[in-house]
């Protein structure tokens, strides 16, 4: 079996590309039946975030396999191969786990060490379990993936005082403007995201922030966690005129399509007044077009990375203590890995031994009588077990502790001429 992931992210894609293959919680499970139907993938599991779309899979056969996965992408997002393998990445066995254990530790993020990616790794495993896309390997890569960004947060300093996609957009607001506390804000959403904007805007000076939400009932709760500051709350219905009020709007909803466009924008808001629109979705809730509004300035998650630049340098020691703790959990794994190419052999070994076991044990029982076999039978099965079980313990533990692959293939090889096992047949 191989691990692979093939993907795109903020590095490989722009965000109108990106916004195409992003899979909804609501999609996942028939995303994961039908990549499970392929004929050469055993697991998977997709982390879908607003900058990257990875899938990660067992699969049979390396390069069937990554043809099923790359070919479900380009159905799903309706792109052709040929434009959308520019934008994607395809990593294999020790690079594939080596990528998921970065990206849960946030070094792979547009933010370095950013901490909400690792409630989002948490997330897919969660899914990916749900919906029956996890077996052996895939469980135990995410569950040690998830093990490394918790250490990485823990025992470097990579996620103090990081920057959020969230803080970086109120940090690009605050370079196009002198004074945050001077502007009328509204915030379309009120998940986590939008509650981070809350929290930066506050801390940048901002006062005047309503907060526009289906549900009348989070935004409230968005509200509470911010007693200090009376925020305004408007329900969808009242959006366009909440955005007409506003001088800066940032956006951030889980909706699939764009929810503000240059026609509602050029009907409620006068050519003379100007706003600024920070678009932190993908998909994306402003579409493209009102970038040809003059009175406009309209700026997506991609326009961050310039904010972020300056973040990145400062921090890149930081990286390096964590690629440090990150090998230790790729070796971990991997070893674990490799030590199960030993169980086939191991097992049928033990089967053998243990077949021989009993019909000695019922030879000798038969020779001795049946008035002491039935007395003692539990201690001569207990003595002749143990026996077993000594012999074998040594090798066993050799065995699984080899860490040079080729040695222990030689082993594995030389216990099954010995003994002459077929751990196909056991297996089959």
């Amino acid at each position: 079996m191989n691990i692979v992931v093939v993907g795109l992210s903020h590095k490989t894609a722009a965000v109108e590309v990106r916004e195409k293959l992003s899979i909804p919680e609501a999609k996942m499970e028939e995303a994961i039946a039908q990549l499970r139907s392929y004929p050469h993938v055993e697991e998977v599991a997709i982390i879908s975030t607003c900058n990257r779309l990875e899938i990660y899979a067992i699969i049979k056969e390396t390069e069937q396999g990554v043809v099923e996965i790359t070919q479900f992408l380009a159905e799903k997002g309706k792109i052709s191969l040929y434009e959308l393998r520019r934008h994607l990445f395809t990593l294999l066995h020790e690079d594939a786990l080596r990528h998921l254990m970065r990206v849960s530790a946030g070094l792979e993020s547009l933010v370095l060490g950013e901490g909400q990616i690792l409630a989002q790794v948490k997330n897919t495993h969660k899914l990916a379990q749900k919906y029956k896309g996890l077996g052996r390997l895939l469980d135990r890569l995410f569950k040690q993936a998830i093990s490394a960004g918790k250490r990485v947060r823990s025992e470097t300093s990579i996620g103090t005082g990081a920057v959020s996609i969230s803080s970086a957009a109120v940090e690009l607001a605050q370079t196009k403007v002198e004074n945050l506390a001077a502007y009328r804000i509204t915030i379309i959403g009120a998940g986590k995201m939008a509650c981070l904007l809350v929290k930066h805007l506050l801390a940048k000076g901002a006062k005047n922030i309503a907060i526009v939400n289906r549900s009348h009932r989070r935004a409230q709760e968005l509200a509470e966690k911010f007693p200090e500051v009376d925020l305004l709350i408007h329900p969808l219905s009242e959006m366009m005129s909440a955005i007409a009020a506003s001088d800066i709007v940032f956006t951030s909803t889980g909706a699939t399509e764009p929810i503000i466009d240059r026609a509602k924008l050029e009907t409620a808001i006068p050519t003379e007044k100007s706003l600024m629109s920070i678009d932190i979705s993908v998909p994306r809730n402003v579409a493209a077009d009102v970038n040809n509004l003059a009175n406009i300035a309209a700026y997506n998650v991609d326009d961050l990375k310039a904010v972020v630049a300056a973040n990145q340098a400062s921090r890149r020691h930081l990286a390096q203590e964590a690629e440090v703790i990150l090998e230790e959990e790729v070796e971990n794994f991997i070893l674990w890995w490799r030590s199960l190419e030993t169980v086939p052999t191991i097992s049928c070994l033990r089967t053998k031994v243990e077949s021989i076991r009993e019909q000695e044990l019922e030879k000798a029982l038969s020779r001795l009588g049946s008035e002491f076999a039935e007395k003692h039978q539990e201690v001569i099965e207990a003595l002749t077990r143990g026996i077993v079980n000594k012999i074998l313990h040594e090798p066993m533990v050799q065995l699984r502790a080899q860490q040079d692959i080729e040695a222990r293939r030689r082993c594995l090889q030389s216990l099954q001429m010995l003994f002459n096992l077929d751990t196909e047949e056991q297996y089959s």
